[in-house]
């Protein structure tokens, strides 16, 4: 086939899920640093909790 290059050209520029599981995989990461935050946040002792 001749075409083959340009069918392989043109399925390359196609955007994909590739920005869409970027987004997603920052976000849970950015949302696991917060739950952790504000779950070990509540053990923290001050020294003030008689």
């Amino acid at each position: 086939m001749p075409h083959t290059d340009v069918l392989l050209a043109a399925a390359s520029q196609e955007p994909g899920p590739g920005g869409t599981l970027r987004i997603v995989l920052l976000v849970s990461i950015l949302g696991a640093v917060l739950l952790a935050w504000f779950l070990l946040r509540g053990y923290r002792n001050d020294d003030n909790n008689d």
